[in-house]
């Protein structure tokens, strides 16, 4: 008899991203020699000159670390990039912000952060976009050195040629000619710390965290005069929990976001196979497929990938995930005629799949290629047993010592920041990490990013994932946003040809580059080149469309349900809850939104006066307050603010 946790780490205990490398950090003092601030609206202007900068506060990603109080200070140098559209004059500007309290505007941590803008553009029209990785307990320096940055590490993946040594160079497709980037440390990672209080423990919680990068956005906005500029949220794997629910805060304290990207994100980290979507039993399946393909192991597998990819979401919708539900439910074995099935398409042999039909992602990996491990980040990475790099997952211990080498460094000797403590790329939060939120054990934030768009009719989402992910499998997002059927026309889907850095891929790279451009410039269409089948000559170079799946299913998920809806023993057992669709989700996402309107009203079923929620820092129900107050009561209930919304939408 098989049990129903099995499933998903096969694919989802794997959701969550234990990249985690560790790193000392230094005691917790301040002996910065940087005056203290009062951190809400004091600007901060740049100047055209180099500014270094000898930071002597000392910092610790230990979970009790603390500093004494805030201290915001940073090196401020310039620099120019040769992009495709012209050179770009930039300033970069590396330090220290600190996040605070709406209510009480008491410092809560202080943010390390690097932040690229381009010079003599106006800021009204220029857009900012705030970037973060995950873990949780992971820092920003995959993003900030391998993606869209003005810099990036030439690691030539997915091949290991380069053994580890990366040039720094300048980087083609950074987004600096459509949007200014910040990019941002969580607390206990790079040189971030929470201010007493708190210690580095307090924000190592899924609310807290989310609570806490909106306080820093706001920061920023405020001391960089960015309150007219187009904002972009850019969340990387854990991020994308993080985006779910930032972006839904941002939006209620009256932050007003243009778009969400997500970089192969976990959304929903309750994945069972359990209604009413039953479809999400083998969503990881399709990455498995993608996998033996690409190693030629898929005896009825189809070279051209995005078709390939297409057929096993309808394989999985009819026949795979059926038959586990029926596993788990029924303990009906699956048939020989489906392994063989299973054989064909995602490699080894049928015998094994009709003994573990839900094998691990892990078992996997060491499995399709006897005696080598594939990678789980990139599954094209491919390592034989003998290998160092054999003991976890290759495709990430391979580039870990060259990002984490490189970011000292240029801090030092490009940007001009110094400090004597370790910069930590790793840290333990994610050992201790609580992950509850919204009344689970475990964080499912399609509810929030719903929020967010219901209060925003006008945010899009761009999600970007790479085929050979096998941490955070396409097919398993693609379903989650496929939830949001209500906003399905604001939901872009970008599938490519890589692994979950998919960035780090020259050529997919450019691929993420164009489609990312053309979602800055409203211009992203759901019409597309098949990258795949086309020769690397072909490629075009500022394509403006990619490969944009929607998510739909040949046979809706109801088709697959019992008469009576279950509950399976296993998710009771670890608390994870089934994902709400249709009228459940739209009332999930009225709950998220309630939570935070109670905020100010403390549950007064009167509601709320504008001066209460000023003071719990809802700006956005403060700038609409006599619109939602139609009856001009001088207070608003929260089923005010839904009509609002409702008549907004």
């Amino acid at each position: 008899m098989h049990n129903t946790n099995l499933l998903r780490g096969r694919s989802a205990i794997a959701v969550f991203l234990t990249i985690l490398l560790t790193a000392c950090g230094g005691g917790g003092g301040n002996s910065g020699n940087v005056a203290n601030t009062e951190p809400n609206n004091v600007p901060i202007t740049p100047t055209p000159v180099a500014e270094p900068y000898q930071d002597s506060v000392s910092y610790s990603a230990n979970a009790s670390a603390v500093l004494s109080s805030a201290v915001e200070g940073a090196a401020r140098t310039q620099h120019s990039i040769a992009l495709r559209d012209g050179v770009v004059a930039y300033t970069a500007t590396a330090g220290h912000l600190t996040a605070s309290a709406p209510q009480t505007n008491a410092a809560e941590a202080s943010f390390f952060y690097v932040a690229y803008t381009a010079n003599n553009q106006p800021k009204k029209n220029r857009p900012v976009t705030f970037f973060y990785n995950g873990g949780p307990g992971t820092d920003t320096v995959w993003l900030h050195l391998g993606s869209f940055g003005p810099k990036r590490l030439a690691t030539g993946f997915p091949s290991l040629d380069l053994n580890g040594q990366f040039a720094l160079v300048d980087n083609a497709e950074s987004l600096l000619n459509v949007s200014d980037l910040v990019f941002i440390n969580a607390i206990g990672t790079g040189y971030s710390q929470a201010i007493a209080p708190n210690t580095n423990a307090s924000f190592w919680n899924t609310d807290g965290d989310a609570a806490l990068f909106r306080d820093f956005v706001q920061r920023y906005i405020a001391a960089n005069g960015r309150q007219e500029s187009p904002k972009y949220l850019f969340g990387e794997s854990y991020g994308g929990i993080r985006s779910g629910i930032l972006a839904s805060l941002l939006e209620a304290a009256g932050v007003h976001l243009d778009g969400v990207i997500l970089q192969s994100p976990s959304m929903n980290m309750n994945y069972v196979c359990a209604p009413p979507l039953i479809s999400q039993c083998g969503s990881h399946l399709p990455s498995l497929a993608a996998t033996a393909q690409y190693f030629k192991l898929a005896p009825n597998g189809n070279s051209n990938l995005p078709s390939y990819m297409q057929q096993m979401r309808e394989f999985n919708a009819n026949q795979f995930s059926p038959a586990l539900y029926q596993l788990y439910e029924q303990q009906t074995p699956v048939s020989t005629s489906l392994a063989a099935s299973l054989s064909g398409y995602a490699g080894l042999s049928a015998s094994e799949w009709l003994s573990a039909p839900d094998m691990f992602i892990s078992d996997y990996r060491t499995a399709l290629k006897p005696g080598s491990m594939v990678g789980r980040l990139d599954s094209r990475v491919v390592v034989p047993n003998s290998s160092p790099l054999a003991t976890d997952d290759p495709s990430f211990d391979y580039i870990k010592p060259g990002f984490a080498n490189a970011i000292s460094g240029y801090l030092r000797d490009t940007l001009k920041y110094t400090n004597s403590s370790t910069y930590v790329v790793g840290s333990k939060a994610g050992e201790t990490w609580r992950f509850q939120h919204g009344g689970q054990q475990f964080p499912d934030v399609i509810p929030d990013l719903g929020a967010a768009m219901r209060i925003n009719p006008n945010l899009r989402v761009l999600n970007m994932n790479g085929y050979y992910d096998l941490a955070t499998p396409f097919h398993a997002n693609e379903l989650d946003l496929a939830r949001l059927d209500t906003a399905a026309n604001r939901i872009y889907i970008r599938n490519y040809p890589s692994g979950h850095m998919s960035y780090l891929d020259d050529k997919v790279r450019i691929l993420q580059y164009a489609d990312l451009v053309a979602f800055y410039r409203n211009s992203l269409t759901a019409k597309q080149y098949d990258y795949a089948a086309l020769p690397p000559s072909a490629l075009p170079p500022l394509a403006t469309s990619g490969l944009a799946i929607r998510a739909k299913q040949s046979v809706p998920a109801g088709a697959f349900l019992a008469t009576q809806p279950v509950e399976l023993r296993a998710t009771r057992a670890s608390g994870a809850i089934a994902p709400s669709q249709g009228a459940d989700l739209q009332k999930e996402i009225e709950g998220r939104l309630r939570q935070q309107f109670e905020r100010a009203s403390g549950g007064n079923v009167a509601g709320a006066t504008r001066e209460q929620l000023q003071a719990a820092g809802l700006g956005h129900l403060v700038a609409h307050f006599n619109e939602i107050d139609r009856h001009q009561r001088g207070r608003i209930s929260f089923q005010d603010w839904m009509n609002y919304l409702q008549r907004k939408n």
